[in-house]
C-alpha cells in the first residue's frame, strides 16, 4: 500500500485542527488534516453553539414574562422541545455553510480526510485511518478534542451527558445535574427556564469553583431565587437506581447518605481528551489522567509530535485552542521554541443571569499583589439595566495599585459575556485604568458599567479626584456620563 508523505499531519478538524492546518500552509509546508466525523469540533456540533440556541430560547421565555410591564399582552409561550432541537440542528447547518471549512482548507492547499473514522498511530511518524489508508508525516499535531467524563459508579449507565440533550424528546419534569461548573450551570439555568424542577449537585462548596468567589455567590443566589435546588459540598455520588420511570440518585452529605428522585440524571463532571483510539503506545506516547502532557512549546514527550486544544488539559476553550494551534504549527514547521504564554482569555457562561470573566480572580490578584485595588458596581446603578428591568448583577474590576493596569474583571448580569470583552481589549492594549475611565462609552448601554467601575478605581487611586460639588455630597455613585473635574 502506498503511503502518502506530508510535512505535517494534523489529526482533528475542530478549531485547533483547522487553525493548525491553515497556519502550516501559510508557512509553506504540506499538510493533511484528518477528521473522524464532522468538521467543526465539539463546540460547533455538540457544545457551545447549540447550547447557545437553547439559552436563546430560555431568554425568550424569560423576556415574555416582562410583556405586561411594557404594555404588551400575549399568552405565555409554550415550548415545543422537539422543534427547538430541530432549530439547533438548523443553526449548526447554517454555521457549517457559513464557514465552508473543507473548501477553505482545500483552497489553502491542505489535503482533507473527513469522515475518516478512528485514526491512530501505526508508528511514530505514520497515521492509519479506519479504511487502512496510511499517511506519513515528518511532524504530527494532535488536535483531537475531548468528550464528557462519566463517573464510574453503580447505575452510571442510566445517566445522560450534555451530548444526549439533543436526542431528548421533551423537557423532563425533574432533572438532577451532577456537576456545578460551566456546563452544569448552563444546563441547569436553561432547563429551569423551560419549567423543569432542577437539582444541581457538586463536590465543591460553591458553584463555578474556578471563577471569582463573587461570581459564584451571585449565580448561586440567582439560581436559588429561580427555584433551582443547590446541593454543594457533597461527599460524592454513591449510585443511581432506576425505579420505574424515575431515577433515584444517592449521594453523601456529611456523615449521611441522602437520595433524590428525578426523571433524568445528567452528568457534567468534567472533560477528558480523546486519546483512546490514537494507539499512543505505537508512537511512544502515554496519556496522563486522560490528557496528553506538553511542554511550553506544545511538544509532547516525542520531539516531532505536538498537541493543541482540549487534549492537553489546559484551558479548554475555542479561543484557547486556536491560540495553541498557531503556536504548535509554527514550532512544528519552523523548528522553533516559541513558548506558550497564558493569554488574556475572556470567557463566561450563558446562564440567567450571564457571567463573564477575564484575568485574575480577586483571590489570585491579592496573592500576586496584596494591595491591589478592587471596585464593584451594581447593575442597579446602570441606566440601561433600569430601562430593561435587568438590574441583577455587578461588575468587579481589579487593578494594580503600582502600575494602574487591569489585573482582572468579573461580571454577572445581562450581556456579561459581551461586557467583559471591553475589559479584555483594554488589558491586551495595556492601558491604565484612568485611560479606560476616560473612554466615552455610548449611553445607555450595558458596557457603560465598565466605565463606572474604572472611575471608581481612579477615585481610589487619587489620580483624578471627583469635582468638589460631588465630593461634598459624600462621594455618591457617579452617573455614567459624569466625569470628574
Amino acid at each position: 500500500m502506498q503511503v502518502k508523505e506530508f510535512d505535517v499531519i494534523v489529526i482533528g478538524g475542530g478549531p485547533a485542527g483547522v487553525t493548525a492546518a491553515l497556519r502550516t500552509r501559510e508557512l509553506g509546508a504540506t499538510v493533511a488534516l484528518v477528521e473522524r466525523e464532522r468538521m467543526g469540533g465539539v463546540c460547533t456540533n455538540d457544545g457551545c453553539a447549540p447550547t447557545r440556541v437553547l439559552a436563546r430560547a430560555a431568554r425568550l421565555v424569560r423576556n415574555a414574562s416582562q410583556f405586561s410591564d411594557y404594555g404588551l399582552s400575549a399568552p405565555p409561550p409554550e415550548l415545543d422541545y422537539e422543534k427547538l432541537i430541530q432549530r439547533t440542528q438548523h443553526i449548526i447547518y447554517r454555521i457549517h455553510e457559513k464557514k465552508q471549512l473543507i473548501e477553505h482548507l482545500k483552497g489553502a492547499g491542505a489535503e482533507v480526510y473527513t469522515g475518516a473514522g478512528a485514526a491512530g498511530f501505526a508508528d511514530p511518524h505514520t497515521v492509519e485511518l479506519a479504511d487502512g489508508t496510511r499517511l506519513h508525516g515528518a511532524k504530527i499535531i494532535l488536535c483531537v478534542g475531548g468528550h464528557a467524563r462519566r463517573l464510574g459508579l453503580p447505575g452510571a449507565e442510566h445517566a445522560l451527558t450534555h451530548s444526549d440533550v439533543w436526542t431528548m424528546k421533551q423537557v423532563p419534569a425533574s432533572l438532577a445535574i451532577i456537576g456545578g461548573a460551566a456546563t452544569g450551570c448552563q444546563l441547569a439555568s436553561v432547563f429551569n427556564s423551560f419549567g423543569a424542577r432542577v437539582s444541581l449537585l457538586d463536590l465543591s462548596p460553591r458553584l463555578l469553583p474556578q471563577e471569582d468567589s463573587a461570581v459564584s455567590t451571585a449565580i448561586a443566589e440567582a439560581f436559588r431565587a429561580r427555584g433551582i435546588e443547590l446541593l454543594t459540598g457533597i461527599g460524592g455520588v454513591e449510585r443511581i437506581e432506576k425505579n420505574g420511570s424515575a431515577l433515584s440518585l444517592h449521594y453523601q452529605l456529611g456523615e449521611e447518605t441522602h437520595s433524590l428522585e428525578a426523571e433524568v440524571v445528567l452528568m457534567a463532571v468534567g472533560w477528558v481528551g480523546n486519546v483512546e483510539e490514537l494507539n499512543l503506545p505505537a508512537a511512544g506516547l502515554e496519556s496522563v489522567r486522560g490528557y496528553l502532557p506538553v511542554d511550553d512549546a506544545l511538544r509532547t514527550s516525542v520531539d516531532h509530535i505536538y498537541a493543541a486544544g482540549d487534549i492537553t488539559g489546559r484551558m479548554m476553550l475555542v479561543q484557547s485552542a486556536s491560540y495553541d494551534a498557531r503556536i504548535a504549527a509554527e514550532n512544528a514547521v519552523l523548528g522553533g521554541q516559541q513558548p506558550y504564554r497564558r493569554q488574556i482569555t475572556p470567557h463566561g457562561g450563558f446562564t440567567d443571569p450571564e457571567y463573564g470573566s477575564v484575568g485574575l480572580t480577586e483571590a489570585a490578584a491579592r496573592e500576586l499583589e496584596p494591595d491591589c485595588l478592587v471596585a464593584e458596581v451594581a447593575y442597579a446603578e446602570l441606566d440601561r439595566a433600569v430601562i430593561d428591568s435587568h438590574t441583577e448583577g455587578f461588575c468587579k474590576l481589579i487593578v494594580s495599585s503600582e502600575t494602574h493596569r487591569i489585573l482582572g474583571a468579573h461580571v454577572v448580569g445581562e450581556q456579561a459575556v459581551e461586557v467583559v470583552q471591553l475589559v479584555a481589549a483594554s488589558m491586551a492594549g495595556g492601558i491604565w485604568v484612568e485611560q479606560l475611565a476616560e473612554v466615552e462609552l455610548a449611553y445607555p448601554t450595558y458596557l457603560a458599567i465598565v466605565g463606572l467601575a474604572a472611575r471608581k478605581l481612579v477615585d481610589q487611586l487619587g489620580v483624578l479626584p471627583l469635582a468638589a460639588e460631588w465630593r461634598a455630597l459624600g462621594r455618591p455613585s457617579a452617573a455614567e456620563w459624569e466625569r470628574g473635574a
